[in-house]
Parts: structure tokens; sequence; C-alpha cells
């Protein structure tokens, strides 16, 4: 049985959790409330900058954990491709900025666009930018997301995928960000976490709830114990299997965007202590 969470000190929060707040906005209130840990989504950089806002996480004494994101390889055309490569590049420069260790990758889909091609050219996307990140010292995280958006947000939609794409891509830099509102539906769920443990490629743990019935398939995700996913099994899945990094809070809602952010985030505090 998964050992209930006794403190903050594993909790990190995306700052697209937060949404009504700038990234200023997102340091003082976690520092405030205790919170060890943060996610910088790239919108958050916008009029900011990336070297301003690494002055600031540096200042905050908060532990960047990932930026979000990168990705979308998929295109139609050869610039299009090109053009994502670049923005990925672009992505990893910004990462090393901030001091994120990894960047998330949501791969990208073409509606009509096979999936099998799509998945090919997102290897190879992620191939064309490895070597940039590898000399930045920044690792590139694939998520997995819910069949649901495999139309135009991701053709990688399981663990199998994800695992699969780091074995033919075979670098330490390449890995996997496990997120359960994505995943938890899987039957294969706990073998390949197994697997991607075992490829030294399980790099970042993502929590929220899938709630029952859910009202948006985008915007209506649940903080923990709101809805349908066992989440302490899943989190004894990775522990189990040597992970000893953050659990990322990402929660996408409509709702609680629309919270008072401070007593969201006293919300979102307890729901990880009760619910994680």
């Amino acid at each position: 049985m998964t050992e209930p969470l006794k403190d903050l000190s594993r909790l990190c929060v995306h700052t697209m959790t937060t949404k009504p707040l700038s990234l200023r906005q997102c340091i003082d209130a976690y520092v405030q409330a205790g919170i060890p840990a943060i996610t910088v989504w790239r919108n958050v950089l916008e009029g900011v900058g990336a070297e301003q806002a690494g002055a600031w996480l540096r200042e905050s004494g908060l532990r960047v954990v990932s930026l979000c994101r990168g990705g979308f390889f998929p295109a139609t055309s050869e610039e299009g491709r090109r053009k994502a490569i670049d923005d990925n590049r672009r992505a990893v420069d910004e990462a090393a900025a901030i001091g994120a260790p990894h960047v998330v990758l949501v791969c990208g889909a073409v509606p009509g666009l096979p999936l099998d091609e799509s998945r090919r050219q997102i290897t190879d996307g992620i191939a064309a930018v490895l070597p940039h990140a590898e000399q930045a010292g920044v690792r590139l995280a694939i998520e997995p997301l819910h069949p649901m958006y495999a139309d135009d947000r991701s053709a990688v939609n399981t663990m199998r995928q994800a695992n699969d794409m780091v074995e033919q891509l075979a670098s330490k830099s390449v890995g996997v960000a496990v997120d359960i509102f994505h995943l938890w539906w899987d039957p294969e769920l706990e073998a390949q976490i197994a697997r991607c443990a075992a490829l030294d490629a399980l790099f970042a743990f993502h929590i929220c709830d899938w709630r029952t019935p859910t009202r948006d398939l985008l915007n209506d995700r649940g903080l923990m114990g709101d809805g349908c996913i066992d989440i302490p099994s899943i989190r004894g899945w990775v522990e189990a299997n040597g992970f000893r990094g953050f659990n990322e809070v990402e929660v996408f809602s409509t709702e609680y965007w629309g919270m008072n952010q401070q007593a969201y985030i006293e919300k979102i505090k307890a729901a990880y202590l009760k619910n994680s």
C-alpha cells in the first residue's frame, strides 16, 4: 500500500494550474504558500523573457522542475516541420535560461495526417532537436496524451508508444513525462512505467483528477480527490520503480481559474496531502 504524503516537500505546481496569475505572481504566491517547486509554462515568459524569469526564479529559491511545453512536430509541409524544430530549439534555450532540467513535449498531430506518419515526424523532430538539447544540458520529456487528443494535439497516446520512441532515439536526454490524467485508463500502465524506469527515462510525474462527468474535455480537470483516478496507486508504481522527483499538480480548470487564486492554492495543498 502506498504511504500517504506527509508534507509538501515534493509538491510542484504548474503555472498553468494558476493561469490567472503572472509568473511574478505565481512565484510570490507559491513561496508564500510554502510550495517548494514550480513548472513554468512558456506563455508566462511572454513580455518577461527567459533571462529575467531565470533571475526571479533563482532569487525565489523555488526549484524549477520543468518547462512546458515544446513539441507539435507534425506538419503537412516541410516548412511547418522546420518551424516546429526551430521553436523547440528556442524552448531548449528558455529551459536552460530558467534552470529547468527538461522540456515537456506535447508532441503534436495534424487532422487528416495518418497517425503513423505523425509519429514518424515526431521521432524525426525530436532527433533533430536532440543535439541542441544535449549541448545545452536540457532533457526532452515525451508526454503521452489521452487518445481524445489524437486528432490535433498528440499522436503519442500511450506509455508504450513513448517508450518505443525513447528506445529508438537511444539518448539519455530523452525520456517520458507521466501524466495520470492522460494515462490512468491504460491497462499496460504499471508495466510500461516499469519499462520506462528500466530505460532510465522516467523524467516527470503529473497529477490531477478525472471528473465524472467531465464537463469539458480540456478545461475541466479536477484536483486530487475530485474524480475517479486512483492517484496513490499510480504514485506507488512510479515510486516502486525508483522515482523520487516532484509530484507536479497540473490542472486545467475554468472553475478553479475563476476562484480567488490564493484560496485555490490552499485548496491544492489540502487536496495534495489528503488524496495524492
